[in-house]
Order: structure tokens, then sequence, then C-alpha cells
């Protein structure tokens, strides 16, 4: 089973009750991946310690869109490759 969450803002979802939070990312669920095409400080509170955050953490490429996403791993084979990994 796998479940995909957008979570547009930390603030409202920390707002929300525990057992609303609980529901979204059930706490059973240790594997979690996060994918920001922003950076990844911040996400590991939502993952977990048994989760891995996707994005971009350094700066610097030119290049036009869809290639430097896919220099920064944004791919289907990479998400995919990462959602594995945690399922190991």
């Amino acid at each position: 089973m796998a479940r995909a969450v957008s979570m547009p803002s930390w603030d409202l979802f920390d707002a929300q009750p525990q057992s609303y939070r609980d529901q979204v990312l059930l706490p059973s669920i240790r594997a979690r991946l996060s994918v920001e095409a922003g950076a990844t400080q911040g996400w590991h509170r939502y993952v977990g310690d048994r989760g891995d955050a996707l994005g971009v953490d350094r700066f610097g490429a030119l290049a036009p869109g869809d290639v430097v996403m896919g220099e920064y791993g944004f791919t289907v084979e990479n998400v995919c490759k990462r959602a594995h990994a945690l399922l190991r």
C-alpha cells in the first residue's frame, strides 16, 4: 500500500489535532519519502528517522527545467528507487 500526501503548509498541518495528523501520516508507517523541489530542511520531522527526503540542498544549476530537475533526481526512476530502498 502506498499513500501520497500533499502538505502545502506545515503550519496548517501542525495546527490540526493530533488525531487528524495521525490519520494523514499513519504512525505505524515508518517508510516515508518526502519529495520537495526545494530544500529538504524541515522534512525530517515528518518522514522520521527511518524516512528519506528528496530535495534541492545545493544551488548553481543552470539548464532547461527538465534537465535541472533530472540532475537533482526528480525523475520517476529515482523517486521509485528511493521509495523501494525504504521498503527494504
